[in-house]
């Protein structure tokens, strides 16, 4: 199986290769700036190709079985970026990818995307960008998975999680638990599912079994 991850060089999309390569599939590191390339080979990247999430991105897709969209503007950027890249570079790639013969697209998401009114007002422009994104993969016809992650910190995984399609209570996860996350999704082969997903009492591996 042959995945493009874009925002490789991301922190979940780090984190995210190597449960990858762990599973024998060949991984298309997507990423704007190639002076990246020799880390993300060492975390066992096939391939590191260039591409802008603002432009073409269509030499990076093809030939992929499926995209892992772990890219993202950052918290310290306005909404202008927010909407460049959360939205309007995440729709473009699902466009391009759907063009490109892709079968799959797996989002990482945000909880509150589906409601960004709910969430705190400096943040809601991060869930509707996020939410019109989600709304368009939706739509594609692509077999899709979105993966909506509560806060996420830098603290060690716990390897245990609380998944539904819609939580409640809005909590914490760290990076490495969403990318063993993403990584059990493609597994299982999780197609026109989206759920939330944070810390809690479940086995990562149960809890999506659960799904």
């Amino acid at each position: 199986m042959k995945v493009l991850i874009a925002g490789a060089n991301g922190k979940i999309g780090r984190r995210l290769i190597p449960h990858l390569v762990a599973d024998n599939i060949q991984v298309r590191a997507m990423v704007r700036d190639l002076s990246q390339k020799a880390d993300l080979e060492m975390l066992g990247a096939h391939e590191v190709v260039k591409a802008d999430l603002e432009g073409d991105c269509s030499q990076a897709l093809e030939g992929q079985d499926a995209v892992i969209f772990t890219a993202g503007s950052g918290p310290h950027t306005g909404p202008e970026k927010t909407i460049d890249v959360d939205q309007n570079g995440a729709i473009s790639l699902i466009d391009q990818a759907k063009a490109q013969g892709v079968g799959r697209f797996i989002m990482v998401s945000s909880m509150r995307a589906d409601d960004p009114e709910s969430g705190p007002e400096k943040m809601r422009h991060y869930f509707a960008a996020k939410g019109k994104a989600d709304d368009h993969l939706r739509a594609s016809g692509l077999d899709y998975t979105i993966v909506r992650p509560g806060r996420l910190t830098e603290e060690p995984p716990l390897e245990k999680v609380k998944v539904a399609e819609k939580l409640k209570d809005f909590g914490d996860i760290s990076r490495e638990d969403v990318a063993k996350v993403l990584s059990e999704t493609v597994r299982r082969a999780l197609r026109k599912k989206e759920f939330d997903v944070i810390s809690g009492p479940t086995p990562t591996r149960d809890a999506l079994d659960g799904l």
